[in-house]
This record gives C-alpha cells, sequence and structure tokens, in this order.
C-alpha cells in the first residue's frame, strides 16, 4: 500500500502538530499510513529580521509573502522529490469537497483534478492498473524509488497576511478553497485537507466501510440517521424500524431518509448548500 505524505509550509508549524498528533491521525502516522513533516517559511526569511512579507505594488491595506521566501521553502522540498504535488489554500481555488478528497486518497476512480494536472491521475490510473491486471509490475514497482511509486507527496503552502505575490501560484499544481469565505491563514485549510484525505485511506477508520456509507460518499448524497442506547431518552424514541431487525425495511427506511435529508437540505453544486 502506497503511503502518503504531508509536507506543511506554514510560519506556525506548532499551531498544526497538537491536533495532527491526536486522534486518528496521530494513529495513521504511528501505522505508517501517513507521514507529515513541518517546513518554516520564516527559515527562509530575509535578513537578519528573517522577513517574509512586503506591501503590495500600486498600494493597499495588509502586507503580501514575498516569492523569495515562498519559492526557497517549497524548492527545498521539490528538490528532494521531484514528484511532490503543491496544494495552496486560496479563495480563488477549486472548491474541495468529499469527490475531491477521495481522489486525493485516490480511493476511487474520481477524475475531479484532471482540470490541473492530467498528467498526474494519469500517473495514479497506470499505477492502479499495474496492480490489478499484473502482478510482476507491482513486484517491479516496489523495487523502484518510494517517491515515485510507493509514496503520494502533498506539501500543503499555508499563506498569511492579506495574501501572497501573485508568482507563487507558478509553483501550485492545485489551488484549493474551502469556500466563500475568508481566513487568517492556510492552517486551518491544511488540516482539513489532511484529515478528509486521511480518513478515507485504509486502516485509518474502524470499518471497511466507514467511509463509503457517509455524507458526501456518493455525490451530494447525506447520511440518514443515526442511534444508539439507549433506545428511549428523555421521551425521544429511536425508530421501531431500527428494532424491527427487518434488514430490508432497515435499508428502505435509510435510503428514504437521506433522500428526505438531501431535499429538506437543497445543494448546490458550488457551495455544497442553497
Amino acid at each position: 500500500m502506497a503511503k502518503t505524505k504531508f509536507t506543511i509550509i506554514s510560519l506556525f508549524p506548532e499551531a498544526l502538530e497538537p491536533y495532527l498528533n491526536s486522534s486518528m491521525l496521530y494513529k495513521a502516522q504511528k501505522a505508517g499510513i501517513i507521514e507529515v513533516t513541518y517546513v518554516n517559511l520564516r527559515d527562509f526569511g530575509i535578513g537578519a529580521h528573517k522577513s517574509v512579507d512586503d506591501t503590495p505594488y500600486g498600494g493597499g491595506d495588509g502586507m503580501l509573502l514575498r516569492c523569495e521566501p515562498a519559492f526557497a521553502a517549497i524548492e527545498s522540498v521539490k528538490n528532494k522529490d521531484p514528484d511532490a504535488k503543491i496544494i495552496l489554500p486560496t479563495p480563488v481555488g477549486q472548491i474541495w469537497n468529499q469527490a475531491l478528497a477521495r481522489s486525493f486518497a485516490e480511493v476511487s476512480s474520481d477524475n475531479s483534478h484532471d482540470s490541473w494536472n492530467s498528467d498526474f491521475e494519469a500517473s495514479a490510473d497506470r499505477n492502479q492498473r499495474a496492480q490489478q491486471n499484473d502482478p510482476e509490475s507491482v513486484n517491479s514497482n516496489e523495487e523502484k524509488s518510494s517517491s515515485t511509486i510507493s509514496t503520494r507527496h502533498y506539501v500543503i503552502f499555508c499563506p498569511h497576511y492579506e495574501g501572497y505575490d501573485e508568482r507563487i501560484m507558478s509553483l501550485v499544481d492545485y489551488p484549493v478553497s474551502l469556500g466563500n469565505y475568508v481566513l487568517t491563514g492556510g492552517e486551518l485549510p491544511a488540516l482539513i485537507i489532511i484529515d478528509s484525505i486521511t480518513r478515507l485511506l485504509p486502516g485509518v477508520l474502524g470499518g471497511k466501510t466507514s467511509a463509503e456509507i457517509e455524507s458526501f460518499s456518493d455525490g451530494d448524497n447525506l447520511e440518514y440517521p443515526q442511534y444508539t442506547k439507549p433506545a428511549e431518552f428523555r421521551g425521544m424514541k429511536v425508530p421501531e424500524v431500527l428494532l424491527s431487525g427487518h434488514h430490508a425495511k432497515i435499508d428502505q427506511w435509510r435510503r428514504e431518509q437521506s433522500l428526505k435529508r438531501r431535499t429538506e437540505r437543497g445543494v448546490d453544486d458550488d457551495l455544497g448548500i442553497v
């Protein structure tokens, strides 16, 4: 199984570590399913004060990340792993959704990021075909460099301040947006991207179908309501059908409830809601 590696370039790596070293993400690292490394952007700052920002040409409020530190930090990773793919959280990026998370985890044949990098998708497809149809090629692949075959490497560059010099985009493979709102930096998006990919990787969640039967696992579906013990709590009862043991009726009820939730919520292709 391929390992997924995440490198986070940030001015505040200490803000990321507590979450990534907790719960399922910690277990995924301990099991060798993912690897997380950090690059401090400040280490590539300019001058005695390690400056990474400056005022924008043309005027305006705020500061922008400069090219030099950003390029140096990204290239320090790319020099070691030329196949690493750069992700930039940015309002102008493609909206991140479950289909994209599945595609980046390579757990489906989804082609959602073809529009970004067709070569990357083609490479993943070749690897998948080799594993399905050519056992000898699997053995051959295992002998090759781990950076090109056995490890997927995503580098998440976390912007800060008012924004970034547009020339940094020339290094970016995947500009990603979490939605139509703005945060103070790219650290929260980085956590969300890593979490949403990692939980889909084989061996991370407990059940074999845990990531298959849930909201957005199939387009814009919403998961049906679920209940556990006790059967009655403060006058609120578990639906009788779930206590019946009749699996066909339970499946039908779940499908109906899932459709009802989707209809009541409403779904918009871009924003996820209306």
